[in-house]
């Protein structure tokens, strides 16, 4: 059946100009930044999260996104989200993979679910999602962008468990990028250090608890503030350019020189 559904995409993918993106974590922060200015570029976006109110923000805030609400730590989910890029538009050029979430706690407070939750979004989603889109994905000679954080290489007491999940994912891209070469398949990464997003209050703190981490990262970041999204969908929008045909299994750390200290 697959290979049914893949020569009819063929066949519809002749001839199409506008590519079309896979962009998770779309309704805030980075996802919705992304989602923002791919349209821009006149990339036909579906924008995948879980809150679909979130979804339908960012579809007011650029034209040419489609919301599809999901929760990708489903296992059914990265299929259908596929499904549903292909039903509308025929084809898969961009992957992103950037829907994610945090906790902070130690190792000696930590639970086995927490580990697990961040390990189903960090490294089990996005390789569902790339693996459902592998058939147009080499249609298309595509591209993928997973989203990591400077915390994926540089250690940060309380927040092993975010870091380790990050690091596989760094690991995946690598790996990745080897593996689906042969294809005309790039897969790249990129490490944001502590960005302008909801991160924080959603992985449990308080507005102030959030203002106080805030303000502490701000002291040690050696340019001596946060990142604003928009600065990190620049990269992802570059990376996913025919200007970054050669470039792949890549990381590219955007953090405000965090990971230098």
């Amino acid at each position: 059946m697959t290979q049914i559904i893949h020569r009819k995409v063929r066949m519809n993918s002749i001839g199409a100009e506008r590519p079309v993106a896979i962009v998770t974590g779309a309704g805030s922060g980075i996802g919705r930044a992304t989602a923002i200015a791919l349209a821009d570029q006149g990339v036909r976006i579906l924008g995948v999260g879980r809150r679909a109110e979130a979804l339908q923000r960012t579809t007011e805030l650029a034209r040419g996104v489609e919301p599809f609400t999901a929760d990708l730590r489903d296992r059914e989910a990265p299929g259908a989200v596929v499904r549903k890029a292909v039903d509308l538009w025929g084809r898969v050029d961009i992957v992103v993979n950037n829907a994610g979430g945090t906790i902070r706690a130690g190792l000696d407070t930590v639970l086995a679910e927490q580990v697990d939750a961040l390990f189903a979004i960090h490294v089990v989603a996005p390789t569902l999602l790339t693996q459902a889109a592998l058939p147009w994905l080499r249609e298309t000679r595509g591209c993928v962008v997973n989203v990591s954080s400077t915390f994926g290489h540089r250690p940060s007491p309380g927040s092993a468990h975010y870091g380790a999940a990050k690091s596989a994912l760094e690991h995946l891209t690598r790996t990745w990028a080897l593996e689906l070469a042969p294809h005309g398949i790039r897969v790249n990464a990129v490490a944001p250090g502590p960005t302008e997003s909801e991160v924080l209050t959603a992985a449990g703190l308080s507005h102030d608890e959030a203002e106080t981490v805030k303000a502490q990262q701000r002291t040690i970041i050696p340019l001596g503030r946060r990142g604003e999204t928009q600065e990190i969908a620049g990269w992802i929008v570059q990376l996913t350019s025919p200007g970054s045909s050669w470039v792949t299994g890549q990381v590219i750390t955007i953090d405000g020189g965090l990971e230098l200290r």
